[in-house]
């Protein structure tokens, strides 16, 4: 049972040293501050193989770090309860995919279809993590649209354009790694 914890800890430290990793790389579409998260991909293969536990504990402490190493020194926190619910709140959503665990490791054990499953669960994930961003966009960020717009509009734009790029994303790389995903997924003894 301790080398089973202490397996999942570990798995779990290099799932959120890779998700901080991949923050580096360049992710901004356009002039409007579309995002890609491409973390959210190991994460959310990680929530599928610990649980829902460790999913949402992983993506916690990435949100610590993305707070500490990014947001804070990019100016992007404007008060405590913005940066709770922006960076732990919304990055530890995420592991929302680990509701499905169980469901995609009987399938992938099965060979049965589980695309749409894997689809479904990133789905809710991502849109948990952009609504959160959505409301803190309108509570918060909306000082800074333009005059004319109402924030929540504006957080809409903002945060939908990230939500739906992310989205596409995660379908074609889940697409991508189907013949792999057993692998990634299912533990072995």
């Amino acid at each position: 049972m301790q080398k089973n914890k202490l397996l999942v800890t570990v798995e779990g430290a290099i799932i959120v040293a890779l998700a901080m990793a991949l923050t580096y790389i360049p992710h901004s579409i356009g002039v409007s501050s579309i995002e890609l998260q491409y973390g959210i991909i190991p994460l959310v293969i990680y929530a599928w193989r610990r649980g829902l536990g460790a999913g949402i504990t992983a993506g916690v402490v990435w949100g610590l770090l993305d707070l500490i190493l990014r947001g804070l020194s990019k100016g992007s926190v404007l008060n405590l309860w913005q940066g709770i619910l922006e960076y732990p709140v919304a990055f530890g959503v995420l592991g929302l995919a680990g509701l499905w665990s169980r469901q995609m490791q009987l399938r992938l054990q099965t060979n049965k279809q589980t695309y749409w499953i894997m689809l479904w669960s990133a789905l809710v994930s991502v849109c948990a993590k952009y609504l959160l961003h959505f409301f803190a966009g309108g509570l918060v960020w909306g000082a800074y649209a333009p005059k004319s717009m109402n924030p929540w509009v504006y957080s809409l734009i903002i945060n939908g354009g990230s939500a739906v790029a992310n989205i596409v994303m995660v379908a074609i790389i889940f697409l991508l790694l189907k013949k792999v995903l057993k692998q990634l997924v299912l533990v072995k003894d």
